[in-house]
């Protein structure tokens, strides 16, 4: 067998099967747009806060689905709206972001 020089890294893998996923679903039940997010990144390339923290909605997203707490992502958001305007699929960012605050409640 050929070893090309790379491994894959247990660290980085997710099992899907043993991921909470409640948190992603209540998201969800609030706030429908969730899952027509398609993780195109538009969002995090006009967000003023990502250069100093990395917030991204896309970020925010993923990380719900594989049942990570993403709460320092969301103290660094400040709301100001320019994710709305550049997302191709129109989903209301402000609303998933405020709703995110109650799936934490």
């Amino acid at each position: 067998m050929t070893d090309f020089g790379f491994t894959l890294s247990r660290s980085a893998t997710v099992d899907l099967d043993r991921v909470d996923r409640s948190r992603y679903e209540r998201l969800v039940a609030l706030a429908p747009d969730a899952r027509i997010c398609m993780n195109c990144g538009s969002c995090g390339a006009t967000c003023t806060a990502a250069p100093f923290s990395g917030m991204s909605l896309r970020k925010v997203l993923l990380g719900l689905q594989r049942g990570q707490d993403v709460r320092p992502l969301l103290d660094s958001c400040m709301l100001c709206g320019k994710c709305t305007m550049v997302c191709p699929r129109g989903i209301n960012t402000r609303r998933l972001i405020l709703s995110l605050s109650k799936v934490y409640d």
